[in-house]
């Protein structure tokens, strides 16, 4: 039976090899689980039945490779499944390429609350010590942002965050950083091929179980998050208001070290949503544990009006994401991250204002285009950056920056990647400032709209089963461009498939329509998603009148987009 094609149009390996690639997977790997899992399916593949040959050419005809937020994959056997083996290649691999760019080469790694990621983490420390880097783990599961914090406190040259941040249950993920230049941001190229090649090459000539290993890693105590604590609380106001407010964890590791940073800044102790208060990988009261997902705050809401909350503040799994709610009417409201991102942004450009300093702002090119006029507004240089916080991170002078995908990065001076814990502060305090002036966020939001202009943003998602059918509608927009969304004409289409500017090649289309709104297309790097993001502005007339006619058009947007990936 022939082998099916692959999406460049060449044929895989035939049967035979594939399986005879799982024999020699199996036969290295130490995971009982994934070793079953070969059995049986090398056993079917071997009987003729069909799906187990498709299932072993989709484990084996790919490898996992650093993407938005690193390697990320559903656990499962293979190289294009995260597992011991392939974290193991991981590791040595960049345990190479720090051998060859680091006289004293070190690493800090860290992990979070998902299956297998204690696993994964030793398994790194022991493969690091045994190729003779130094290594340090730290004490226990902990959030993302205290081992980005660690790399620096350390000055380790590089970090692991075993992670797979707001995906379903079944993934995990593998994110690297870098000291030394990178000073503790995410890697980008030419780092992340470089570390690949040298994983490939270990791959292909040894197995994991002939990799040196050792046990004399170091275990970092708790200083190192006494110490992230004490840097974050000096974003704390002057004065705390004695807020109400609820927090969720989602079922993830930020309860402890955000608790800490809240009460060590003196607000009082949050209302937790207890059903998602401790760590639980397999995240049972959502079907995604991603704030940003439908249903996944229901909880928060009920708790947040059941005790008169003031607001809402949620973490995802690995708390380097921040959700916010305010009560609306009888209910709730989320703020989008485009919204949360303007609010903290105009916080920063006030605090560089009052301290006569300057800096950039910056914000992936799919957030909205607010940033940029609180950034002209106060004379502050700003940049716009690819997706992903390894790129926003890395702007020249950052005083703050943003993605909408609810991520912020308040305090670069202490870490260099996004951080729910130090924005979800910084949001209380902005809160608390307003409480003691007398206003609120609602009348917040209307003097920003006065001063900056009214933005209005909006997105719209197609999950898939199968990432092809994203390249396919790539494809057709590519080959067959619309000519108007709804009632708006289409004026161009930048396509950064070559890449534009200083930008590098990315499968990205921005689509800039009459009016100045704007539509960009993108498949997610995190999730099997296409995403579609919606930014339409009015500078002009009444402040009610602008709101209206930025959300009017949205909403028509909307329409005509969920029509186009359709």
């Amino acid at each position: 039976m022939p082998g099916t094609f692959d999406e460049a149009g060449e044929e895989p390996r035939p049967e035979k090899d594939v399986i005879a690639a799982a024999s020699a997977w199996r036969n290295q790997d130490p995971d009982d689980e994934t070793r079953a899992e070969l059995d049986g399916l090398i056993k079917a593949a071997r009987a003729g039945d069909a799906g187990a040959i498709a299932g072993l050419h989709d484990r084996f005809d790919a490898r996992l490779v650093f993407g938005t937020a690193g390697l990320r994959g559903e656990l499962a056997a293979g190289p294009n499944r995260m597992n011991r083996v392939l974290v193991s290649q991981a590791a040595a691999g960049l345990a190479a390429y720090l051998l060859g760019h680091n006289d004293e080469p070190s690493v800090v790694i860290g992990y979070d609350g998902r299956k297998n990621s204690d696993v994964f983490a030793r398994d790194t420390a022991e493969i690091m010590t045994g190729a003779g880097v130094r290594a340090i783990l730290l004490p226990r599961m902990l959030p993302t942002p205290v081992l980005a914090f660690a790399v620096r406190h350390f000055d380790a040259s590089a970090g692991v965050m075993v992670t797979a941040s707001h995906n379903p249950p079944r993934d995990n993920g593998y994110k690297v950083y870098l000291g030394g230049e990178s000073q503790g941001s995410q890697i980008v190229s030419p780092a992340d091929a470089q570390i690949e090649a040298h994983i490939s090459r270990i791959a292909s000539e040894r197995t994991i179980d002939s990799l040196p290993r050792s046990t004399a890693y170091i275990m970092a105590d708790d200083e190192v998050v006494d110490e992230y604590v004490r840097r974050t609380v000096e974003l704390a106001p002057r004065k705390a208001a004695p807020l109400r407010y609820v927090y969720t964890a989602m079922h993830g590791v930020g309860l402890e070290v955000a608790r800490r940073v809240f009460l060590s800044a003196g607000f009082p102790e949050p209302v937790l949503v207890e059903e998602q208060a401790q760590p639980d990988g397999n995240f049972p009261t959502v079907a995604f544990p991603n704030p940003e997902e439908p249903g996944a705050m229901d909880l928060a809401y009920a708790k947040a009006s059941e005790v008169g909350a003031d607001l809402i503040i949620a973490n995802d799994p690995d708390a380097d994401r921040l959700a916010v709610a305010v009560p609306a009417g009888d209910g709730w409201r989320r703020l989008s991250g485009n919204e949360v991102g303007a609010l903290l942004g105009w916080r920063a450009a006030e605090r560089l204002a009052a301290a006569g300093e300057k800096g950039a702002l910056a914000a992936s090119i799919v957030s909205s285009p607010a940033l940029r006029h609180i950034a002209q507004h106060y004379g502050l240089d700003y940049a716009d950056t690819l997706t992903g916080f390894k790129w926003v991170s890395r702007v020249d002078g950052l005083a703050y920056g943003y993605e909408e995908a609810l991520g912020y990065l308040v305090d670069p001076g202490k870490v260099r990647d996004k951080d729910g814990i130090s924005a979800a502060l910084d949001f209380l305090g902005l809160v608390s400032d307003l409480v003691d002036a007398g206003t609120s966020i609602e009348e917040h939001q209307a003097a920003l709209d006065r001063e900056f202009g009214t933005f209005a943003s909006s997105q719209v998602s197609l999950r898939v089963t199968d990432t092809s059918v994203i390249a396919g509608i790539m494809a057709r927009l590519r080959n067959e461009p619309p000519r108007e969304l709804g009632t708006h004409a289409v004026d161009s289409i930048d396509d950064y498939a070559e890449g534009i500017g200083a930008f590098p090649p990315s499968d990205i289309l921005r689509i800039n329509l009459a009016g100045g709104s704007r539509v960009i297309v993108r498949p997610s790097g995190t999730e099997p998603k296409l995403k579609a993001y919606i930014d339409a502005a009015v500078l002009d007339g009444d402040l009610e009148g602008r709101r209206e006619a930025a959300e009017a058009v949205v909403k028509e947007l909307e329409q005509a987009v969920r029509e186009l990936i359709a």
